[in-house]
């Protein structure tokens, strides 16, 4: 079990009168005179705070873990209201606490993990006689009868490790004909010193229950491991696409806590986190980079901006597909920014958008949707066709991830379907009206990713009324990426004084 950094502020300390769960490392300070200078992952408060432990906890708490006993007046224009606001914070009756304190503080443990199964993992069946094909990262199709009865028809060989009370999430990203029916077979096995493996778990989860993520708990203290198994019956194709797995925090958000989750039609995820800041503009949104293991990327260095912030990441294939997908999928993704512009109140004019490779794609791409005050990127990738085609010369066996991208988005690894990946891209950019958007770039010179994106930008923009400038730093595209973060963070924030900061002085 993690452990879990608990706050609590008040004059009573309730692990003394409260069972609390054996995860918490309880700091108790009823006067605010010795507090630890690290992040808290719960905070409760059961008074009132001075702005100096607001600060404080502005610092070193994160949003959607403060809460509140009902013995706190919330005032208005008070800070420690003003705190419960920018905190996401939730008040509590006496038996919410108690609950929080002995069941749900393991939900608050620290970081996050995910990963997606590899397809050299994914084995067939050997009874399985129909049609198999293997697709990258991309899927494994099969085609054929199986059977009359539901059937083990795909596994995943090396088991996922379970720590002692931890629960861990499954998503089957997968498509099928009507004729096909599957299941979804988990078994948990459970070690004790000295003993043989015990089952603690085993079910079929049944078709209709895959349209919510399965959660299991390993609900002994010993260490367990989770194998899994997809069974089939009837005849005609399924895709399995992939099975992804995640440390749970049972419904408290996905990879953090408040993290939001959204779903397509065809089983692909987008996930957001929204922290509101100080309220005040602009919202800065950052598209994740290429990630194998699932998650938000950027959160600290968007929490010290103290401007509200809004993470986007995605998990398809190995680490991203470039945020490109459906008209369904394209969509959600601007609804998710349009809906947090709408909860502040702000204009497109109080948005920057921004990414760090991948993500530099993400913030383009959508930025033709959102018409930001800026868009800032660092090792900025356009021409994602091309990003493929470099695979096999200039880069070979660098990133196979771009051959993925380009077969999922187009069926083809053909010169034409690299001009028409660019030109999705392209063609989007040129009908844009850019009037007002600044464009911030740091990008490598030899970039051999795509070593075109900063001078194609300027060459679209020429007759655009926007305004464009960066940084070339020498190297390929992985050769300097502290240097590219350096002058991403620098640009943020004299960004933020010049267009927002001082405006909001001079509106007072």
């Amino acid at each position: 079990m993690k452990t879990v950094q608990v706050l609590q502020l008040g004059t009573e300390d309730f692990s003394k009168l409260i069972q609390v769960s054996d995860c918490a490392e309880w700091y108790y300070e009823p006067d605010f005179s010795e507090l630890p200078k690290k992040d808290m992952d719960v905070v409760i408060l059961d008074r009132e705070v001075s702005a100096e432990e607001a600060d404080y906890l502005i610092r070193f708490s994160r949003a959607y873990t403060l809460f509140i006993t009902e013995n706190v007046l919330l005032k208005k224009d008070d800070v420690t209201t003003q705190l419960f606001a920018r905190k996401m914070g939730r008040r509590l009756s006496d038996e919410e606490l108690s609950c929080l304190l002995k069941e749900d503080l393991p939900d608050y443990f620290s970081g996050s993990y995910g990963e997606k199964y590899m397809p050299q993992n994914v084995s067939v069946a050997q009874g399985f006689q129909g049609k198999v094909s293997w697709r990258g990262y991309e899927s494994v199709d099969l085609t054929g009868d199986y059977g009359a009865e539901l059937t083990q028809i795909v596994f995943w060989r090396n088991n996922i490790p379970v720590e002692g009370n931890q629960a861990i999430e499954f998503w089957l990203e997968y498509k099928k004909d009507n004729t096909v029916e599957i299941g979804l077979e988990i078994t948990l096995f459970t070690f004790g010193y000295g003993t043989d493996p015990k089952v603690q778990f085993n079910r079929i989860f049944a078709e209709n229950e895959l349209d919510e993520i399965i959660c299991v708990v390993n609900k002994s203290d010993n260490l367990g491991y989770i194998f899994i198994s997809l069974q089939a019956k009837g005849q005609g194709h399924l895709r399995v696409t992939a099975l992804h797995d995640r440390h749970s925090r049972r419904g408290k958000g996905n990879f953090m806590p408040g993290g939001g989750r959204a779903v397509t039609s065809e089983r692909e995820e987008i996930f957001y986190y929204f922290d509101p800041g100080n309220f005040k503009p602009p919202l800065n949104v950052y598209f994740s980079g290429y990630k194998t293991q699932e998650g938000f990327e950027g959160y600290y260095m968007m929490r010290k901006m103290g401007h509200p912030f809004l993470l986007i990441t995605e998990a398809r294939l190995e680490g991203g597909s470039f945020y490109l997908g459906t008209k369904e999928y394209e969509d959600m993704i601007e609804q998710i920014i349009r809906e947090h512009m709408r909860q502040l109140g702000f204009r497109n004019s109080e948005v920057i958008l921004s990414g760090l490779s991948m993500g530099t794609f993400g913030a383009l791409y959508y930025g033709c949707r959102i018409h930001p005050n800026t868009i800032l990127i660092g090792k900025p990738l356009a021409s994602i066709g091309d990003v493929a085609e470099n695979e096999r010369i200039n880069r070979p066996g660098t990133f196979p991830t771009s051959l993925d991208v380009l077969h999922k988005i187009c069926k083809s690894l053909d010169p034409e379907a690299v001009s028409q990946l660019n030109n999705r891209f392209w063609d989007e950019f040129d009908r844009t009206d850019w009037s007002g958007t600044r464009f911030a770039a740091a990008y490598m010179i030899e970039d051999d990713y795509d070593g075109t994106a900063y001078e194609k930008l300027q060459t679209h923009l020429k007759n655009a009324d926007a305004r464009i400038y960066g940084k070339g730093l020498h190297g390929r595209h992985n050769d300097n990426s502290s240097g590219i973060v350096e002058w991403f963070v620098n640009q943020y924030r004299e960004i933020m004084r010049k267009d927002f900061e001082q405006r909001n002085i001079l509106d007072i």
